[in-house]
């Protein structure tokens, strides 16, 4: 444990010279202020607490933006290495690969601990000034930071296995966006339209939740908004929330990063120095 602790701390200031910890902090922190000044216009017509609402845009928000600050820093975390030259001494430290990887989660689950705070802590403060009862919220909140640091863990593991793959920063890179297009924007886009097209079928009742659950991002958001009626009205999924319960949701969401850290695992092992 103390070896990859000390990889971790090693990682956490690479992240801080390289100001990826302040440019996860600026935009947690901007997007978060933006939603909770936009998001809390429906307060009166749902008869929710204001950080409630709030919470609702800020799910919809952690589940795009997330996931890109997790690959964006760890697409490079073992191309970056077989490129600088640094691998092999790195190889010669008394640590397996699986510890490296650790180490390497662990602070990059830091810096994301950090901009979550910062983002989520901020939009909990001014939806409290602008209404007192908003600290009815603050368990659908801390729901949201600890599953959101989850999903970035899954999406930090993938991005792990993907630089493994490329070997080249510039591949990796590629593979992250691709990787960030496919699961976040374009899945969602084709379970739409096979809803269109099957039309209250077979695929609609049977396949569509199961469907919903295999991708770390819709679990993550089934989970925050099976939570709460006035989260799932606000974002117009409340029937897919009540269909699919919460536990099979964090069920799946738990068990992904252990599965994308174990694939990473198994392509770091095939990188020689």
């Amino acid at each position: 444990m103390n070896r990859i602790l000390s990889m971790a701390q090693t990682e956490f200031r690479i992240a801080l010279r390289n100001r990826w910890v302040a440019v996860s902090v600026a935009m947690m922190v901007l997007f978060s202020l933006v939603l909770s000044a936009a998001g809390s216009a429906p307060t009166g017509a749902l008869g929710a607490d204001r950080l409630s609402v709030v919470v609702a845009s800020l799910t919809s928000l952690a589940v795009y933006l997330v996931p890109l600050i997790a690959l964006l820093m760890s697409f490079d975390a073992l191309a970056g290495e077989v490129e600088r030259g640094t691998l092999p001494l790195l190889l010669t430290y008394p640590l397996s690969r699986t510890e490296i990887l650790l180490g390497k989660l662990l602070a990059h689950v830091a810096v994301l601990a950090i901009a979550l705070a910062a983002g989520y802590g901020l939009a909990a403060l001014t939806a409290w000034m602008g209404d007192a009862r908003a600290l009815a919220g603050l368990p659908a909140l801390w729901r949201l930071f600890w599953s959101s640091m989850v999903l970035g863990a899954v999406f930090l593991g993938a991005g792990y296995g993907l630089s493994a793959l490329s070997r080249r920063p510039s591949g990796a890179a590629g593979l992250a966006i691709g990787l960030w297009l496919g699961l976040i924007v374009l899945y969602d886009l084709g379970l739409l339209a096979a809803l269109v097209a099957d039309d209250g079928g077979r695929f609609t009742t049977d396949i569509f939740p199961w469907a919903m659950l295999a991708n770390p991002a819709d679990a993550f958001r089934l989970f925050n908004l099976s939570a709460s009626e006035a989260m799932a009205a606000t974002t117009g999924l409340s029937g897919a929330a009540n269909s699919i319960p919460a536990w099979a949701a964090l069920s799946s969401l738990a068990l992904w990063p252990f599965a994308a850290l174990a694939l990473a695992v198994a392509a770091f092992r095939r990188v020689t120095p």
